[in-house]
């Protein structure tokens, strides 16, 4: 079922998401309202027949989905500005971060069906991994909405509580991937890649890595099997690479961002 959807700040990832679903068909252009006060900084998507303009309530009374992609510190305001116009055929969603679903309940009418969405930086080329947790929705509603998100990705219905967690494993998660990637094109390098190769090699395996678990749903440590024989060089550099403490450092940086989150709240 298409739906009109009004995009309540169009910053990089407002942009990312309305670029996406109309990319992949999720819907035609004149379905997809992007808002901004300044305006003038979306005209290239005015130019792909995306509807732009600078007034939230008019964007919110022409839809029937309201996705919010604003700064943490405006969310109060847009949604005392926009709650007269969410009517009953209306749901909402926040891409926010920090901002909890009760939070986004406070100053909206009783009954309106709310979600709240964690993508990543990837969500750019619709590689996202979103995290959705939901209040008040039907199972059409949580349908849709999963299917919204797998235009940019991948989906995974988590509760609520877990949504600090998600923002470390899959939104930091991209940092901690680029530092491995990194440290590989280095590694590379010295063993005498230049870095164009090196980068590629190293982006490309990881790449390679991640869709075999995708894709055939194994675990990790199947596949390291395939790939470590006896005396082989693998195991050498893996069995290295622990005694550095590489596995654990990874946990134990995990973990500290998570504290991170936690002190802050």
């Amino acid at each position: 079922m298409s739906r009109k959807i009004a995009i309540i700040g169009g910053g990089n990832l407002g942009i990312s998401i309305a670029e996406g679903l109309l990319a992949d068909g999720f819907t035609d252009a004149p379905n997809i309202t992007v808002t901004r006060r300044n305006i003038s900084l979306l005209q290239p998507l005015s130019e792909k027949g995306i509807r732009i303009s600078s007034d939230n309530m008019q964007a919110v009374n022409d839809s029937e989905v309201v996705l919010l992609a604003v700064k943490p510190f405006q969310i109060r305001d847009i949604i005392r500005e926009i709650a007269p116009g969410i009517g009953k055929n209306h749901m909402l969603i926040s891409v926010v971060t920090g901002i909890s679903l009760q939070d986004l309940l406070t100053d909206l009418p009783v009954g309106t069906p709310v979600f709240r969405a964690m993508p990543n930086t990837a969500i750019a080329i619709r590689e996202s991994m979103t995290c959705i947790s939901y209040t008040q929705a039907g199972k059409e509603q949580i349908a849709w909405v999963i299917n919204l998100f797998n235009q940019l990705g991948r989906v995974a219905l988590i509760d609520e509580k877990l949504m600090d967690a998600a923002t470390v494993l899959g939104a930091c998660g991209t940092a901690y991937a680029m530092r491995y990637i990194r440290a590989n094109i280095q590694g590379g390098i010295e063993i005498g890649f230049d870095a164009a190769t090196a980068s590629l090699i190293a982006a490309q395996t990881v790449k390679g890595a991640a869709e075999l678990l995708l894709q055939k749903g194994t675990h990790p440590e199947y596949e390291i099997d395939k790939v470590t024989t006896p005396k082989g060089c693998t195991i050498a550099g893996l069995n290295e690479m622990e005694h550095q403490g590489f596995s654990s450092s990874l946990i134990k940086g995990i973990t500290a961002s998570f504290i991170k989150i936690k002190k802050e709240q």
